[in-house]
């Protein structure tokens, strides 16, 4: 067998780490979430069949969990810290789930802008919250399809989001109907938080406090008995090879072509997390790969595969951040200036992802010193760094971002040779880029489910964030007109919301495209 493939349980491992990040949760939690699940099984007897199950529902679960941040900040203030809250509350009651709702609603903002956007929250804000749940079991759900994960365990994600009481998402599901690897990772997820800030009684005593609510009794009370024993060496295992080693499946392994598909489909999801940058990982990816192939790089499937995870670590910063229309502050650029080193963090734990990460790291890197996360210059950026660092800046340029309209193509490329010139980006690798971004292949044919050339363009705004009003003004249309464009991309492309419209537009490859489909 070929070791250098990628194990599958290594890949969702990593993206566990961007799920933990994610959620406002140190990385780490789902893994430790995960060993918590299987103790629990092995004592409660399941089978293997179930211990897989249990195994692969709780690194996957929660990896859908940023798909709405840009509503989230919209209305919460830092989504990160709105999540990261999330599990501190037990949602036993209207009145609980509406106090959790009103002590993050505008959190961060003057007291006027938070009673504007309590009016506000009447409408619109009050549909978005009531989505989040549903949102992010069905985007969990998908990357599982996309990944090739059983029903079973699709089950076990869709039933993650459920409660014992019945009070849970999508369908209300309660007590023994639930299924018990559900009920594991639910329970899991929870007392890890408590335990790793405060200890075994916290953990105990939390799980007791929702017996019956959130949790299956009989579960709390097999934890409560065995809590000791499971926690026991839990600080000092190294998690990542722990969850690996314990990998069901023997050691799976994906083919080339089923690590592409992976890997693309956690571009996806990394992009969706803002509407400025839905379909930004593909397109850097594709320039990126094409530009190596054009310098005869024997490493550009590399390359390519790079691009496709480079912004990974951008799931570690607030949406208030990367949303933000005013001039960041020093602390917010600080944050920003993370997230390729987290990228590289991840990565760099799946021995088999490891050379992925030393070229994703340097995407940000200047010849000058002047980049970050490290400051590297000159020899120190490798080859296919310099590549990727002029593909990200070049295609960047040619999407919107909060505080700037994107360029054309033309002005893109003015913008790359003037980073050449200055002296922070390679030339040969920026000519490369260039030579890429000139000889793009043909436009579709036709567009997915049907959507027709009008729909596309909405879909692309809609995507942006840009509500029914803003659309019709920037298409010159009535806003009558425009809801009714978005009502039918929603039933088209099977979706309900902005959030999932969005993961339709980025997997299908929609937003970077320009003009209209050849006949």
């Amino acid at each position: 067998m070929d070791r250098t493939r990628v194990r599958l349980a290594e890949l969702l491992a990593v993206l566990s780490l961007a799920s933990d990040l994610g959620m406002g949760q140190p990385m780490e939690h789902v893994l430790r979430q995960c060993l918590i699940a299987l103790r629990l099984a092995q004592r409660l007897g399941l089978s293997e069949s179930d211990r897989e199950v249990v195994y692969y529902t709780g690194l996957i679960s929660w990896v859908g969990c940023h798909v709405d941040a840009y509503e989230q900040a919209k209305w919460f203030g830092d989504d990160l810290v709105f999540k990261g809250d999330f599990r501190g509350t037990d949602m036993a009651s209207t009145t609980a789930e509406r106090m959790f709702v009103l002590r993050h609603l505008g959190a961060g903002r003057p007291p006027a802008e938070r009673i504007r956007l309590g009016v506000g929250f009447l409408g619109d804000g009050r549909r978005v919250a009531d989505s989040l749940l549903d949102n992010h079991w069905r985007a969990s759900d998908h990357l599982a399809m996309r990944l090739g994960l059983d029903q079973r365990v699709r089950d076990g994600v869709e039933q993650t989001f459920e409660r014992w009481d019945g009070r849970g998402a999508p369908k209300g599901i309660r007590g023994e109907d639930l299924s018990l690897p559900a009920r594991l990772v639910n329970l899991a997820d929870v007392v890890e938080v408590f335990h790793r800030a405060a200890g075994t009684a916290a953990a105990v005593e939390v799980a007791r406090a929702r017996a019956g609510t959130q949790f299956d009794p009989a579960v709390v009370e097999l934890f409560a008995a065995e809590a000791e024993a499971i926690f026991a060496d839990l600080d000092g295992i190294d998690s990542w090879d722990t969850v690996i080693a314990a990998e069901p499946a023997l050691g799976a392994r994906l083919t080339d072509p089923e690590l592409d598909s992976a890997l693309a489909a956690i571009a996806d999801f990394t992009d969706v997390k803002s509407p400025y940058t839905i379909g930004h990982s593909r397109g850097v990816a594709e320039l990126a790969g094409a530009a190596a192939e054009t310098l005869g790089l024997a490493t550009a499937a590399l390359v390519r595969r790079a691009g496709l995870v480079h912004d990974l670590g951008r799931l570690g910063v607030s949406n208030a951040i990367w949303d933000k229309h005013a001039t960041l502050n020093h602390i917010e650029q600080e944050r920003i200036r993370l997230h390729p080193y987290l990228t590289e963090r991840m990565l760099a734990r799946s021995p088999a992802l490891a050379p992925l990460a030393e070229i994703a790291v340097q995407h940000h890197e200047r010849l000058d010193g002047s980049g970050y996360p490290r400051g590297l210059s000159g020899a120190a950026i490798g080859i296919e760094g310099r590549v990727l660092a002029a593909a990200d800046f070049y295609h960047s340029r040619t999407e919107p971002r909060p505080h700037r309209a994107a360029a054309p193509a033309a002005e893109a490329a003015t913008l790359l040779r003037a980073e050449v010139r200055h002296g922070r980006l390679d030339g040969d690798a920026a000519a490369a880029v260039l030579r890429a971004a000139g000889h793009r292949g043909g436009r579709r044919r036709t567009w997915p489910a049907g959507l027709s050339d009008r729909e596309v363009e909405v879909l692309r705004l809609l995507a942006r964030g840009l509500s029914n009003r803003e659309i019709a003004e920037a298409l010159v249309i009535s806003r009558r007109t425009a809801g009714h464009h978005v009502e039918h991309i929603y039933a088209k492309t099977g979706t309900t919301n902005r959030a999932l419209a969005s993961l339709f537009a980025a997997e299908h490859g929609l937003i970077g495209e320009t003009g209209t489909p050849s006949t």
